[in-house]
């Protein structure tokens, strides 16, 4: 039986969630996730390849947003050093926090947001594995591009290798970029934040974590 609210009550009527089941779920997509990301590592050559084309569609077309702001990134510390931490911290915080919080304050609405999370990570595991992309930060220099996770790396936990920990850059794909969950689940957070939060914090967080800032 589907769960409903109880008008008046307050209460919800259906299959009860539980921790002990939802949480296995997830660590067992979670860990899905990461292995076939790691498998998808495609030809490097193509994933170049596919960044300088999508590079130049931008610029063709006006719309090449990354130079001006890694500019800022790179020229102001105190700009660049702040957004790497977001970048690097967030998606593993927020993501699951707002998770948490569905699970406890708004369960009628958590199955279908978990999954629609698991399903739009899986669909990203699906173009990592069709379109290798190298994104900006890892195109030779002449390019125009600096990498700021490795320019700022001595002030947080990360290597030059995007946001996984210091030394552990092995474990993650570089090129699984396109197309980016950091902004999925971003976008993801924002809204689920929207539609399900009452108060004008939640707003206003809606708002702000899908508009991070991404350095790399």
């Amino acid at each position: 039986m589907p769960m409903k609210d109880v008008p008046g009550t307050g209460r919800i009527i259906g299959h009860r969630l539980r921790w002990w089941t939802e949480l296995p779920l997830i660590v067992l997509v979670y860990a899905a996730y990461s292995a076939g990301r790691l498998l998808a590592r495609g030809d490097v050559s193509s994933a170049v390849d596919h960044g300088i084309g999508i590079l130049k569609a931008e610029r063709s077309l006006g719309i090449d947003a990354e130079s001006p702001l890694n500019r800022i990134f790179t020229d102001h510390a105190w700009i660049g050093v702040p957004a790497d931490f977001w970048y690097a911290s967030l998606h593993y915080l927020v993501t699951p926090a707002v998770l948490v919080w569905l699970f406890r304050s708004r369960a009628v609405h958590y199955r279908a947001a978990r999954a629609w999370l698991m399903i739009s990570t899986l669909i990203g595991l699906v173009g990592f594995t069709l379109l290798p992309t190298c994104p900006p930060r890892l195109l030779s220099a002449g390019h125009g591009f600096v990498d700021t996770m490795a320019q700022y790396s001595d002030y947080g936990w990360w290597g030059a290798e995007a946001s996984a920990p210091r030394g552990l850059g092995g474990m993650t794909n570089q090129y699984a970029a396109m197309p980016s969950l950091h902004v999925g689940w971003a976008l993801w957070c924002g809204v689920m934040l929207w539609r399900h939060g009452r108060s004008p914090l939640m707003r206003t967080a809606a708002v702000a974590t899908p508009s991070s800032p991404r350095s790399s």
